[in-house]
């Protein structure tokens, strides 16, 4: 996890916090937090990212609808980040 961008790293806690949620689901809880509109140049590439360290995989809900779900690395990742954290933040 400690080579990837905070984005990134966003995506993926929004990822492993939701049950496969779309592209457009992650979109929207992102821009949320940021307040502020991400567009599909910066979302899906990195998403791409995650997907391809197989932090997270990508699945097929229709033609032009993908899911996205954390795999066991990604959740052991998250796990590390947060004991990592922890001992920085009460």
């Amino acid at each position: 996890m400690d080579d990837l961008t905070g984005f990134q790293r966003d995506l993926l806690y929004v990822i492993a916090g939701a049950a496969h949620p779309s592209g457009q689901d992650v979109k929207e809880e992102i821009e949320q937090y940021y307040s502020s509109e991400i567009n599909h140049g910066r979302l899906y590439p990195n998403l791409d990212t995650v997907v391809n360290k197989d932090l997270v995989e990508k699945g097929q809900i229709d033609r032009r609808t993908n899911y996205y779900a954390i795999t066991e690395a990604g959740e052991q990742a998250v796990e590390e980040r947060q004991e990592w954290q922890s001992q920085y933040i009460d």
